[in-house]
Parts: C-alpha cells; sequence; structure tokens
C-alpha cells in the first residue's frame, strides 16, 4: 500500500510548475508509549476536563484563552482564528537559494520527502532535482500546512527532494545566558593536543545502525518476558568511576583507546570508567528512562 501524502500541490519556480506530494520522513510509531489503566480494574482512564468551581464540565463548555498577564485571559473565537486564517493555495513557491550549509540547525524543524504526483510531472521534477543538485543549494519556499504557513527548505536527495520545515527566529533561544560565563581562554597545549588525537583515534563513518536506541531495546526486551509471564529485565544503572585530573584521563584513554571497527561491534560488558569527564555522558545514557511518559 502506497504511503499517504500529508500535502499535495505544485512545487513552483518562476513559470515553472510541477505538481508533487509532501510525505512525512520519520515516524514515531515504532516508539513504545503506554495508556494509563486503574490499578484494579485495569480499565484505561479517560482525562476529564475539571473547572476548580464546577467539577467535571463537557468538552463543549470549553473555550480557548490567552493569557496575556498572569491569570489573566483573553477570549479567543472560533471567527477570530478564521480571521487570520491562511487559505491554503496548493503552491509550494520557492523565493531564493542558499547555500545548505548557511541554515543553521537549530532552525531545521521536520523533514519531509517531495516526489513528484504522477508521471507526467517526472520531467520537471528531475529537471528541478539536477539543478538543485549541481548547484550545491538549497530552495527557500512557504507552504500552508494545517492553516499555518510554514517557511522550508528544499534539496536533492537521492532521486526525490527532501524537504525541512524551519522553525520561526522567535522560537530559537540565544545563546548568551547559556554560555555568558563559560571562558574563552587558550587551553593547555599539551592537553589540546591529546584531545586532538584522541578524537582522530575515535573518527569513523556515522552509521546510525550502530547507534540504535538501547532503552528503547531493553524495555521492549522486558515486554516480551513479561508477556511470556518471565521476571521483568531490570537494567542495572551503569557505574560512575574514579575522578582523577584531565591531563591523566586525557592520557589514558588515548592508550587505552582502539580505532573503531569497520563493522558493527558486538556489545560488551560496560567497562568501569576511570574519568572525571565520562561522567556526564553516563548521567546521560540513563536519562530516557525519565523521560518516558507513564
Amino acid at each position: 500500500m502506497a504511503p499517504r501524502a500529508s500535502w499535495k500541490g505544485y512545487l513552483k519556480l518562476s513559470l515553472v510548475s510541477c505538481p508533487v506530494r509532501l510525505y512525512p520522513a520519520t515516524s514515531s510509531s515504532e516508539r513504545i508509549s503506554f495508556n494509563q489503566l486503574h490499578k484494579d480494574t485495569h480499565n484505561r482512564i479517560n482525562m476529564k476536563p475539571v473547572d476548580p468551581e464546577l467539577g467535571l464540565v463537557e468538552r463543549s463548555d470549553l473555550v480557548k484563552g490567552y493569557e496575556y498577564e498572569d491569570k489573566k485571559y483573553i477570549i479567543i473565537e472560533d471567527s477570530d482564528l478564521d480571521s487570520v486564517r491562511i487559505e491554503s493555495n496548493h503552491t509550494m513557491n520557492i523565493e531564493a537559494f542558499v547555500d545548505e550549509g548557511s541554515v543553521d540547525v537549530i532552525y531545521q524543524d521536520a523533514p519531509y520527502y517531495l516526489a513528484p504526483d504522477g508521471a507526467m510531472a517526472e520531467e520537471t521534477f528531475v529537471v528541478l532535482r539536477e539543478a538543485l543538485k549541481k548547484s550545491g543549494k538549497v530552495a527557500i519556499a512557504r507552504l500552508v500546512l494545517s492553516s499555518r504557513e510554514r517557511v522550508v527548505t528544499i534539496g536533492a536527495r537521492e532521486t526525490g527532494m527532501f524537504v525541512c520545515t524551519l522553525r520561526n527566529p522567535s522560537e530559537v533561544r540565544g545563546t548568551a545566558e547559556y554560555f555568558g560565563n563559560v571562558p574563552v581562554g587558550h587551553p593547555d597545549p599539551e592537553m589540546l593536543q591529546l584531545a586532538e588525537a584522541l578524537i582522530q583515534q575515535k573518527m569513523t563513518v556515522f552509521d546510525p545502525k550502530n547507534y540504535e536506541d538501547r532503552y528503547e531495546i531493553a524495555l521492549m526486551k522486558m515486554i516480551r518476558e513479561k508477556l511470556k509471564g518471565h521476571k521483568p529485565i531490570i537494567a542495572a544503572a551503569p557505574e560512575r568511576g574514579n575522578v582523577i585530573n584531565l591531563m591523566d584521563a586525557l592520557k589514558a584513554s588515548l592508550s587505552q583507546s582502539k580505532p573503531p571497527a569497520k563493522s558493527k561491534p558486538k556489545a560488551e560488558p560496560a567497562a568501569k570508567q576511570t574519568t572525571k569527564a565520562a561522567a556526564p555522558a553516563k548521567r546521560t545514557a540513563a536519562k530516557p528512562a525519565a523521560k518516558k511518559k507513564a
């Protein structure tokens, strides 16, 4: 069964237009999620709206409110939203071209695939795709998704095109409050040289298959064991290592490190960490458990 397009329309460059289809490039359907059940009946719980004064209320009695000051709201009617709604003209109009590297990754939001809509569109689509590929540029365009205008980038990818919606500049936080107190300075030359050598020693070609979500895999394994009536598997938290100084840590890492294997390495028992720098990474690895929704 062919995937369902989330948007259909025309890719337009000046007087050239091409019928296209837009498909989500990622899916979260394979992620493990949980429903809330009552502990005794195991019935799924329905979330109902509650008013602090009236108790349970009907959803039909709810209205939208914008908090313009603390605990002060203005009511937004459907007619208000209709007055600012942007009608889709089903056109992805290219406005400009920029270097691909000039679009900061922090502005990149949701990824999509773009394909020609029908055999008649293929010739024009291929011409536009190859022109993008040879130029090394990405196009900047606008389209309407879910009644909201989105700015997107369009680039060549394999035999199709890759579209990425961009975040609004107001959504991106500045770095000053996070990096303002980080010293610029110049690190110790010897430590810097050791760090650079360690980077070179661990360089490899990125393959996403080598970086699967280990928590997700362990979670599914535990679920399968429970389905068989076995005791669930409890993944032990990684150990925190002893703390030593940065220079010793770099030297130890460099002497013990081995060049990355060409094939996917087999899983090995977690070794006890011996560096101060390694401790934060271990704490990060355990975080996904806290982020899962109950």
